[in-house]
């Protein structure tokens, strides 16, 4: 019944999102060129901020917990899981005041108004996930980026979605990267939960009613622990915060 009821509302969700979409792209524009980075960061955050007013309309709540837990003035690597495109949208306007640069596939870097433009002009970084050794210099050259600016970068250590919620086995690589060539960051684990059921009919409907969860568990220095216990830690502490692993 749910997913008959979704299809009308899901038709105006997804006009009110498009329509964002197009609207910002040349917003963003504007911003970035002929304001700057600070100004082109902010119709980001605004970007993300309707996007999430539009997930409203099908009923989805949000709550995010433990943000004050989060180191400022520092760079950042925050480590989570992955359910959908909407863990980005809300983790980019909740966590704004840390600049979020994400580690994306490259196959986003192109035909999405505003996404890929931001993807491509906001800091973050696009990987082709078929040439492992392409990933490394980029994600190398993200790492300096937080380290010389005090950012945060944002990685799924997964590689993908999980479509049920339940995390798959978190690979290594990018974050030893990151921690690597960002010595003074710290790792700030977050437990992502609810937000596969947005698409758990697929792209349409929408699912409806749901009350998506971003828990923030304690940041790590990486310089206080050797990558292989750092890596479990926040591997256990993200797995650990997901309902539907339990």
């Amino acid at each position: 019944m749910q997913k008959i009821i979704s299809y009308p509302i899901s038709v105006i969700y997804y006009l009110c999102f498009g329509l964002c979409l197009v609207v910002f792209h040349p917003i963003q524009w504007i911003c970035l060129n002929v304001f700057g980075y600070q100004a082109h960061k902010k119709s980001v955050d605004y970007l993300n901020f309707f996007l999430l007013r539009c997930t409203n309309l099908v009923g989805t709540t949000y709550k995010v917990s433990n943000r004050e837990l989060i180191p400022t003035g520092v760079p950042l690597i925050f480590v989570s899981n992955h359910q959908s495109m909407y863990d980005i949208v809300a983790m980019i306007w909740y966590f704004r005041r840390f600049h979020c640069k994400f580690v994306s596939k490259k196959e986003l870097g192109s035909g999405i108004p505003s996404v890929s433009y931001n993807l491509r002009h906001g800091g973050s970084v696009l990987i082709d996930r078929k040439d492992p050794k392409q990933a490394i210099p980029v994600i190398k050259g993200l790492s300096e980026y937080i380290e010389k600016n005090n950012r945060s970068a944002v990685i799924f250590p997964e590689g993908t979605r999980s479509k049920t919620g339940v995390p798959k086995e978190f690979a290594q690589s990018g974050l030893k990267i990151l921690c690597k060539y960002a010595p003074s960051a710290y790792v700030v684990p977050v437990s992502i939960n609810n937000s596969w059921k947005m698409v758990k009919y697929g792209f349409f409907p929408v699912g409806l009613g749901n009350r998506l969860t971003f828990t923030v568990h304690k940041p790590l220095a990486v310089k206080d622990y050797d990558f292989a216990a750092l890596m479990e830690i926040t591997e256990k502490a993200v797995v650990e915060g997901v309902n539907e692993y339990k």
